[in-house]
């Protein structure tokens, strides 16, 4: 049990010094020299729990895109309304994104170029998932009138994934200041009168408290 444990952390500071080597360096320039340094462990001991930079790679890719779906699925598990969830979500990532090496080196590197086989996709998934949120909205009736899904999406698609890669080099793309701001400029113009009031464009503090 102690072996098996100590395997564990060793796994997981590999995996956090992976994801920031290729935060900083990109996945072609990053070493694996550089990663086995950073997670204070040997060659040795890198090569035992991955065989190859890809196979690090994959390990962060995974992890960021647990984190992507526990995102998704802690609005549906809680039972809010489809614009509320789409507004906390974005928060939710954001704060993960800012604060969470793992998770923006996995956004990075499923994107960057040059592409990588079998590279995940985490703004695509992302894309995905809001297109299926404002699906919903659209069919509880509670978007503007004249405003479809398809092209909510690409308005709120394009500003998340533009301040996940601005935020990058500047944080205060992915600060809650810079999403309520979005949110009060947008909400007015996506959502239903009915329904606009109870909006929370600083997301709900149950969807902030339970995103760990």
């Amino acid at each position: 049990m102690v072996k098996q444990e100590r395997a564990a952390r060793t796994r997981r500071a590999l995996v956090r010094a992976a994801a920031e080597v290729f935060a900083r360096d990109g996945f072609v320039l990053a070493s694996l020299t550089s990663i086995s340094k950073m997670a204070g462990v040997s060659n040795g001991a890198l090569h035992f729990h991955f065989a190859s930079k890809q196979a690090l790679a994959r390990a962060v890719e995974e992890e960021a895109a647990a984190v992507l779906r526990a995102i998704g699925a802690s609005g549906r598990a809680g039972g809010s309304r489809p614009l509320q969830r789409l507004i906390d979500a974005t928060h939710a990532l954001m704060e993960r994104l800012e604060r969470d090496v793992v998770v923006r080196a996995g956004f990075e590197l499923g994107s960057g170029p040059p592409r990588r086989d079998g590279a995940a996709d985490l703004r695509g998934q992302w894309q995905g998932w809001v297109e299926e949120v404002l699906k919903d909205a659209e069919r509880d009736g509670v978007l503007a009138p004249g405003v479809s899904a398809a092209d909510a999406s690409v308005t709120v698609v394009a500003a998340t994934v533009g301040f996940e890669q601005l935020g990058a080099e500047d944080p205060a793309w992915t600060s809650a200041q810079t999403l309520v701001q979005f949110w009060d400029l947008l909400l007015p113009r996506l959502a239903a009168a009915e329904v606009l009031g109870g909006l929370q464009a600083g997301g709900t503090p149950a969807a902030a408290s339970g995103q760990g």
